[in-house]
């Protein structure tokens, strides 16, 4: 799987998978979905490491903000429903009009590079923060790739089910433990 998945990053092709049997199907969803989880988690130790061994401040981020506006159930259909699909209809959605383009590699990158970059919203701006955006969004970036490598293969659906299944493995537990008064900290 992740063989096939760099060979498709080194040169995107718009070419989706025939193999239509569900189960097959999943199982690739199911691995992608872990990848995204593991490299996300390893990016994110990464930048926390640096950011404590250098004492930066990137600042209030985002995920804080909308906890303390919003419900927790708007919070969580915000991340696991309406991001996902907005998302996915924004940065990989328009990627089928560029199929049979002679760019479309190019045109994959740019949206993959706009999504990820799009996440330093997140962020308050800062010097700091806007110097180490590419660090701060490796995380959205990686599974940018992801998603678009999904969304060619599959199909927009599937692209969709992966960003609300990772968004819900990373923000359901906070719910949770804000609904249960679990302190996370």
């Amino acid at each position: 799987m992740l063989h096939e998945l760099l060979v498709f990053l080194k040169n995107p092709i718009y070419r989706p998978d025939e193999n239509r049997d569900f189960n097959y199907r999943f199982g690739v969803f199911l691995r992608l979905l872990g990848l995204s989880l593991v490299l996300s988690f390893v990016l994110g130790w990464l930048i926390g490491g640096i950011q404590v061994i250098f004492d930066l401040d990137f600042g209030k981020h985002a995920v804080d903000d909308f906890f303390e506006r919003y419900s927790l159930p708007l919070v969580f259909l915000g991340a696991v429903v309406v991001a996902p699909i907005v998302e996915e209809l924004i940065f990989r959605g328009p990627l089928s009009f560029f199929k049979k383009n002679r760019r479309f590699p190019i045109l994959f990158y740019a949206f993959t590079l706009t999504f990820g970059f799009y996440h330093i919203t997140n962020f308050e701006m800062r010097l700091t923060t806007l110097l180490l955006s590419p660090l701060l969004v490796a995380p959205q970036l990686v599974v940018g790739a992801i998603l678009g490598y999904i969304r060619i293969r599959f199909g927009l659906n599937w692209a969709m089910a992966l960003h609300a299944c990772y968004n819900l493995i990373l923000v359901g537990p906070i719910v949770l433990f804000k609904m249960l008064n679990i302190p996370l900290q």
